[in-house]
């Protein structure tokens, strides 16, 4: 079956490709987990360095930057992941002649 690009602009619904499309938010919605990461662990700087010599901020300071460096790993190593099995799915897809 034959897909045309000119039924998507005749419905409204643009020609973008729907596998790119779909690369592109998963990419913009770990982008965006990665920058929340990376605010919280400055914050818990600012919290340590502002502690004044409180231990028990210094501890929720250290327990904030150590929370956002696991989900900075996280949102990595699903970017990661999402890179590898787009290529896999793309090569394993692809017709060869």
């Amino acid at each position: 079956m034959e897909v045309r690009s000119e039924w998507g602009s005749t419905l409204g619904l643009g020609t973008a490709d729907i596998e790119q499309t779909s690369i592109n938010i998963v990419q913009w919605a770990l982008g965006m987990l990665g920058l929340v990461a990376v605010v919280m662990i400055i914050l818990g700087g600012y919290k340590w360095m502002t502690a004044g010599g409180n231990e028990e901020s210094i501890t929720q300071a250290k327990q904030l930057i150590s929370a956002a460096v696991v989900g900075l790993i996280i949102v990595l190593l699903a970017w990661a992941i999402v890179i590898f099995v787009v290529g896999a799915t793309t090569n394993a897809t692809r017709i060869q002649p």
